[in-house]
């Protein structure tokens, strides 16, 4: 019960600190920004799969499915923290950003045996942040347009995972949503008398959402194959929105449905050879044009949003789980993904090569997990986003669901 207290309290005491800002990217400013993909340390060390991931030293929250994989008499524990440096070019020059924060805090448990299982964490959902400066001129007057924004959508999530058969396992999680994002524009002139016009743009959300999963898995020997989908329905995002216009100093409330949460399917595989070699691949499509923003459809002209393909990569090496030599019970990963930009018009992909090592400890269940990731965006022709995250995160399992003999 101590070690369950303390757990819990560390969930709860990081939800100040997931809900800080975790981007600088003038990427973000659009829909609801940098989305995260809500995987462990190892797996985003693996290019970001998770879909047909199905490990008993893992939590999964990317698939409710998963769940079950876990020992029927250990509890587990995750937390991950990373810290990112970016460098941003275009024609005007160049900037370099840092920044860094808590990643997630997650646990898991059985319910009953292997058969049912539950996990609940805290994790972010979308981050904004940019500052971008633009000058220019016409006839007679020069001004600035200044582009900037900040905030981000946490969520908090319970889940549930069942074993139907040896070989089948459904899930679900629920979330909790919550935070604000900030769009701000601001027009200013250089010659005296002329005032400057700002728009202040605050979507505040408190919402729900589910997320549905599956997976087909079986051993054949040395080789174990599992297959996964996950899903979720295209739903309403309660929200309130705010204008304020600060040359009039009007201030206008709108509460409308005119957001939804995009409907998400995805479908993965992995494949493991003799508890060392892992292998996997992911799809995911996040339906955006079709759902609304700001009252039209993600892909009217007014908004310019398309669908976001998502496509990765990974694998996992280790040479002996109980080897004696300590290098051969590390975890070697490494892996790549490739997305699709939400703004039609930029026609860029993000692409993010990714390399990690897992470090084992004996005595207590722990792994201490490292990951490094590259990502570029955009080209030489205009904006570009080259950017370097470092992920370090500790997973612990322990025995606790056992009876002691005397």
């Amino acid at each position: 019960m101590k070690r369950l207290t303390i757990y819990i309290a560390a969930l709860m005491m990081s939800i100040g600190l997931v809900a800080q800002n975790m981007t600088s990217s003038p990427y973000s400013r659009y829909a609801y920004g940098d989305m995260n993909e809500n995987v462990p340390v190892g797996y985003r060390s693996m290019g970001g799969v998770g879909i047909g991931m199905r490990n008993n030293r893992a939590i999964n929250p990317a698939q409710p499915a998963s769940f079950t994989s876990c020992d029927s008499l250990t509890f587990m524990f995750d937390i991950a923290a990373s810290a990112n440096w970016s460098r941003y070019r275009d024609a005007g020059g160049m900037q370099n950003k840092a920044n860094g924060n808590l990643e997630y805090v997650t646990m898991q448990f059985p319910l009953f045996k292997q058969w049912i299982a539950m996990s609940l964490g805290l994790q972010p959902y979308s981050s904004v942040g940019y500052d971008i400066t633009l000058s220019d001129s016409i006839p007679g007057y020069h001004f600035q347009k200044n582009y900037s924004g900040d905030g981000n959508i946490s969520q908090v999530y319970g889940g549930l995972s069942f074993n139907i058969m040896n070989w089948f396992a459904v899930g679900a999680n629920i979330y909790y949503m919550w935070g604000d994002l900030n769009h701000m524009r601001m027009l200013t002139f250089t010659e005296t008398g002329l005032n400057p016009t700002i728009q202040d743009e605050i979507l505040s959300v408190s919402s729900m959402r589910l997320r549905y999963g599956a997976q087909f898995f079986h051993t054949f020997g040395k080789h174990t194959f599992t297959l996964g989908a996950i899903f979720e329905n295209k739903m309403k995002l309660h929200s309130d929105y705010i204008l304020i216009e600060t040359q009039t100093e009007d201030s206008i409330p709108i509460y409308q449905d005119g957001w939804q949460l995009p409907m998400v399917w995805g479908v993965g595989a992995s494949y493991n050879w003799a508890n060392r070699l892992t292998l996997a691949f992911d799809f995911e499509r996040q339906c955006m044009a079709s759902a609304l923003y700001n009252g039209l459809p993600g892909n009217d002209p007014l908004n310019g949003l398309q669908d976001r393909n998502r496509y990765a990569f990974g694998a996992e090496y280790r040479h002996n789980a109980l080897g004696r030599k300590y290098a051969e019970r590390m975890l070697w990963r490494a892996g790549i993904s490739v997305q699709d930009e939400y703004l039609a018009s930029i026609g860029a992909k993000k692409i993010t090569a990714s390399v990690g090592i897992g470090f084992p400890l004996w005595t207590i269940g722990t792994v201490i997990n490292l990951g490094v990731e590259y990502s570029h965006r955009g080209s030489s022709a205009g904006l570009e986003d080259n950017s370097f995250r470092f992920t370090i995160g500790a997973s612990i399992a322990e025995n606790w669901f056992f009876k002691r003999k005397l």
